[in-house]
C-alpha cells in the first residue's frame, strides 16, 4: 500500500526527460493536470511530444511549456485559444498534427487497449486522409513537412481511413478523487480526455484533489481502475479558470 504515492508534483514528474512523449488529459482548461504541468516546467525537460485535445492558453496549462519552448511536436484537435501556439506553428518552431476530435479520442483509447490501428469514416475525402496538411512550416512560410496520405478501404460500400493508436511514455491526468491504489473518479465534464490519456501512457501520473485509502471509493463509482495508474499525488482542490468569458448586460441594468 502506498507504493504509487508521490509526495509532491515535482517528485511525480522527476524522471520525464528530454524527448519524452506525453499524453495529457483535459479539455480547454477543464480537468487539466495543471500542477503536474507546472512541475514539469520546472524540470527543464525539452523537445517534448504532446498528445492532447488542445494546448491550454498562453499562460496556463500546456501553454506554460509552449511559452518556454519545451514542446517540439503536438497532436491535437483544437488549438485556437493559444496565440503563442499559432505563432510558433506559423514560424516553423513547432510541429503540429491536427486530428478530428473523435479520432484523437479513439486513437488514445485504442493505444491503451493494445489496438494498433482502426478504420473510421472521419476525414475521408479530406486532407486528413488524402495528406498534404502542413505539419511544420519553414520560417519563410513554405511547408517543411506535410502529412502523408493514409490507407483507405471500403467496408459495406462505405469508405474508411486507417488511423493508428497512440501510446506515450507518460500520461498526465487530473481527477477529483483517487485512492492509494490508483483508482480514480473524475468530476462531471472534467472526465473528458483524462481516462483516455491515462490508458495511453506507459507511466501514468495522476494528480488528485483528494486522496483516500483503498475501499473508500465504491467500486461501482470508479471511472478508471488503478491498473492504468503508476503514480498518484494529492494536489488539493483545483481552481478552474474560465477559458473565455462572454457576458451581456443584464436586462434593466442601465435603468
Amino acid at each position: 500500500m502506498g507504493t504509487k504515492i508521490a509526495g509532491t508534483a515535482a517528485e511525480a514528474v522527476v524522471d520525464i526527460g528530454n524527448g519524452a512523449t506525453i499524453a495529457v488529459g483535459g479539455f480547454g482548461l477543464c480537468g487539466i493536470p495543471d500542477a503536474l504541468i507546472s512541475a514539469l516546467a520546472g524540470t527543464g525537460a525539452r523537445d517534448l511530444e504532446v498528445f492532447s485535445n488542445n494546448c491550454g492558453v498562453d499562460d496556463h496549462g500546456l501553454g506554460i511549456l509552449l511559452s518556454l519552448g519545451r514542446i517540439r511536436r503536438v497532436t491535437a484537435s483544437y488549438v485556437g485559444e493559444n496565440k503563442e501556439f499559432a505563432r510558433q506553428y506559423l514560424a516553423g518552431e513547432l510541429e503540429v498534427e491536427l486530428a478530428p476530435q473523435g479520432t484523437l479520442a479513439e486513437r488514445l483509447r485504442a493505444g491503451g487497449a493494445g489496438i494498433p490501428a482502426f478504420f473510421t469514416p472521419a476525414g475521408v475525402g479530406s486532407p486528413i486522409a488524402d495528406g498534404g496538411l502542413p505539419w511544420r512550416y519553414h520560417p519563410d512560410g513554405s511547408v517543411a513537412i506535410a502529412s502523408p496520405p493514409k490507407e483507405t478501404r471500403d467496408f459495406g460500400g462505405k469508405r474508411y481511413v486507417l488511423e493508428t493508436g497512440i501510446t506515450a511514455d507518460f500520461a498526465l491526468v487530473h481527477a477529483a478523487l483517487g485512492d492509494t491504489d490508483g483508482n480514480l473518479v473524475f468530476e462531471k465534464a472534467a472526465m473528458n480526455f483524462n481516462p483516455l490519456a491515462a490508458m495511453a501512457g506507459r507511466v501514468t501520473i495522476a494528480q488528485v484533489e483528494r486522496l483516500v485509502e483503498p475501499g473508500v471509493i465504491d467500486p461501482a463509482q470508479v471511472h478508471l481502475p488503478g491498473i492504468f495508474v503508476q503514480r498518484i499525488v494529492e494536489t488539493g482542490p483545483q481552481q478552474t479558470r474560465i477559458e473565455k468569458r462572454t457576458t451581456r448586460e443584464t436586462a434593466g441594468a442601465s435603468a
